[in-house]
């Protein structure tokens, strides 16, 4: 008896030091399952056969006593679908975060069996199926089921998690129709409620002032409609408001919305919501973001809002405020985006908007502003985006503002700016869009603005601007849309815009553009093209006919039709014979500079070949007999090799000299020549440089016309000299291969 109860005793103590899950090894199976059914890199780390402690697994925790109680595989790029029945595997888990992965199955309704579960992260798996009933999960602290494709009713039963902080079903649109139920408020606890886009409808609970924990309240993208509680203004550490893109929530702001002294940023934006901005929100000494913008809001902007300390964003364009807005704007906060547009605001605008150094939207078109713009804001070099247009603004544009750095985009049109347009343009290295139309911009398009590279779009029409289109342009390899009608350019066309690519729209009309259409633009041939109204002349080019784009040249009296081309179109003149003319000339001057060319080439050519066959057969010759020989010829040839070589015999010698034997030929044609045979110098090694030289009697003679070389005895030459004109010298040079009689 004792020793049982020794061995009970024993078994007791094992299953103390060795909890259950280790001794039925179930943790491994559902691993094993896991690495069965899933696919990932990250999962080989897992030694499912029992080598390596689970606890040590990657992604997975225990308690003191052995027991798993959090797997966290987020972001682990793993597929397929999840075991269910994780419950019984792991009874202590607590924490199990799934989340970013592409998992499916119906493990979510055997998740609810863990019923010492605090945190339940499925986000981002876009999964589907229905939610279960949540109300088992009484320990539950987070709920984030964002980014799915759940459908079916939206689970009441989370209303009775009491411990509930966090609840996230952002992005679940594929629920039924669903309102926010009043006994939502029972969650006191929560501190985040994240019900963006997920086919929420109906009045805002005015129960949620009671939920007094709040810090994050987020009801966008949802189709709540009715007044915005003024209850709201009890959630004293709300930190974030959004109810934007509902369409339909109505009425006032909640003055009591000045009560929320913690709030950060507040987003209403997209209602209809009325009447004027409540000063006591601009007030508020934590507000960074205000954004209101498309709803129908009136009256002025509070002069409060100047006075921020913490203003970073405010966006109220697309209402019907008035007014002028607080000269001292940003002057104590750093603005980042200011955007005022689609109202009817008036006056100057605030010159310290940019004062922080951070601004990076300042847009405000469509309004009622005026007077000029302040010198400011060609300071702000941190702008990307700088919008004006359709305001009554006026003056020149402040030294600097076009060659903003990192600007991308600069509209100032539809005002009555004047002046020039500023060459520090070239500095403007990331905008892309220009709109300077319809102003009273004057002077010349600077060539710089070739050094602005990445443009896509140019608008500088309905302005006053003169002179020639920069041919530079043509280096801007990214534009697509260049409009400058409406001015007074008086230059041709350059060649240059044919380089432009990517250009669809060409607009140069209402101009004084003179010449001819340059023919290479029919490479480019933009979707849209007009050089109406100006004087331009001559034929129009064959590309521009068939393109059917004859009707954008019209108001220049100037252009004509070529005769050659068969079109029915009768709103230009056929070309006159001086147009004919000068095409046919042009043809023929480039045909005959081709043909020039092409002879030029030949002549070089042949000359080159007969240089290397000259070579090719004096190489030849060393290997063939006495009397193969290589005639030089310097002069045409009027004699044959071998009517030469029969007359060299003894009765017509004439003479000998210290250099060689000099015989009298008279030739079939009647001509009679004097040709000299060398002596070898091979066999005359002693002969001084002296006694190489021509004898008296051969300095007589008129010049050196044809030479025959030996090719058994490179020594040896014959040298024909026509007994005429018996008084120029010549001199013999010393070559490699030959020499060569020069006239002198």
């Amino acid at each position: 008896m004792a020793f049982q109860s020794i061995i009970l005793l024993f078994v007791t103590l094992i299953s103390l030091t060795y909890p259950l899950q280790t001794i039925s090894n179930n943790p491994y199976q559902f691993f094993n399952l896991m690495k069965a059914s899933l696919s990932g890199n990250v999962l080989s780390d897992w030694d499912v056969k029992g080598g390596k402690p689970y606890c040590n697994f990657t992604g997975v925790s225990c308690n003191s006593r052995g027991y798993v109680e959090m797997i966290d595989v987020t972001g682990w790029s793993i597929s397929g679908r999840f075991p269910s029945g994780i419950c019984s595997y792991f009874p202590d888990l607590r924490v199990l975060r799934l989340g970013h992965n592409s998992l499916h199955g119906d493990f979510l309704h055997s998740i609810v069996n863990c019923s010492f579960l605090e945190e339940l992260d499925l986000s981002f798996l876009f999964a589907t199926g229905t939610y279960p009933d949540f109300s088992p999960l009484k320990s539950l602290r987070i709920l984030d089921v964002s980014y799915n494709h759940f459908t079916g009713e939206f689970p009441m039963s989370v209303t009775n998690l009491s411990n509930l902080e966090v609840l996230n079903f952002n992005e679940n649109d594929g629920l039924n129709l669903w309102q926010l139920p009043e006994n939502i408020s029972r969650l006191t606890k929560l501190k985040r409620m994240i019900l963006t886009t997920c086919v929420l409808h109906g009045p805002i609970p005015a129960s949620i002032g009671n939920m007094t924990s709040l810090v994050d309240l987020e009801l966008s993208g949802n189709f709540l409609s009715g007044h915005i509680p003024a209850e709201l203004g009890l959630l004293k550490n709300l930190q974030q408001l959004e109810l934007y893109y509902n369409y339909h929530l109505s009425g006032n702001i909640p003055e009591e919305f000045g009560n929320l002294t913690e709030l950060v940023d507040l987003d209403i934006s997209v209602n209809k919501l009325t009447g004027k901005i409540p000063e006591s929100v601009c007030r508020l000494p934590r507000l960074e973001v205000l954004q209101l913008y498309n709803n129908s809001l009136t009256g002025e902007i509070p002069s409060a809002i100047a006075s921020s300390t913490t203003l970073r964003i405010l966006s109220v364009y697309d209402n019907f405020l008035t007014g002028e807005v607080p000269q001292d704007l940003g002057h104590l906060s750093s603005m980042i985006v200011v955007d005022l547009s689609e109202n009817r605001l008036s006056g100057p605008l605030p010159s310290d908007v940019c004062r922080g150094g951070k601004l990076l939207y300042f847009l405000v078109l469509d309004n009622m502003f005026s007077g000029e713009l302040p010198d400011s804001y060609a300071k702000c070099k941190t702008l990307l985006r700088f919008r004006l247009s359709h305001n009554h603004l006026e003056g020149s544009i402040p030294e600097g503002i076009l060659g903003l750095p990192r600007v991308s985009i600069i509209d100032l049109s539809y005002n009555n700016f004047s002046g020039p347009i500023s060459n520090t343009i070239g500095t403007a290295r990331n905008l892309s869009e220009l709109f300077v139309q319809s102003n009273k911009i004057s002077g010349v398009i600077p060539s710089e603005i070739s050094r602005a590279v990445n443009l896509v779009k140019i608008d500088l029409s309905s302005n006053l601007l003169y002179g020639p289109i920069p041919s530079e342009i043509g280096y801007l390899k990214k534009l697509n849309l260049l409009i400058l009608q409406g001015n007074k350019l008086n230059s041709s066309i350059p060649k240059s815009l044919s380089l432009l690519r990517s250009l669809n729209v060409l607009d140069l009309s209402n101009n004084l553009l003179t010449g001819s259409i340059p023919e290479s633009l029919s490479e480019l041939l933009p979707n849209s093209i007009n050089f109406s109204n100006n004087l331009l002349s001559g034929p129009i080019p064959l590309s521009l006919i068939k393109g059917g784009l004859v009707e954008s040249l019209s108001g220049n009296p100037g252009l004509c039709v070529p005769v050659y081309v068969d079109s029915s179109d009768q709103s230009f003149p056929m070309c006159s014979h001086t147009y004919n003319r000068k095409r046919l000339n042009s043809i023929w001057a480039i045909g005959i500079s081709v043909a020039i060319l092409t002879v030029g080439a030949l002549l070089f050519l042949k000359r080159q070949f007969s240089k290397d066959r000259a070579v090719k057969q004096h190489d030849e010759t060393t290997a063939s007999s006495f009397f193969s020989y290589d005639v030089k010829s310097f002069h045409r040839i009027s004699f044959d090799q071998r009517e030469i070589l029969e007359a060299m015999v003894d009765k017509n010698i004439v003479g000998h000299g210290g250099s060689g034997t000099v015989y009298r030929i008279e030739l079939s044609s009647g001509e009679v020549v004097a040709v000299k045979r060398l002596w070898s110098r091979k066999s005359k090694d002693s002969a001084s440089e002296d006694q190489l030289l021509p004898d008296k009697a051969l300095k007589t003679e008129s010049r050196c016309d044809e030479s025959f070389s030996s090719s058994n005895n490179p020594s040896v030459y014959l040298t024909q000299f026509p007994f005429i004109n018996p008084s120029t010298d010549f001199i013999r040079f010393n070559f490699p291969r030959d020499r060569i009689c020069v006239l002198i």
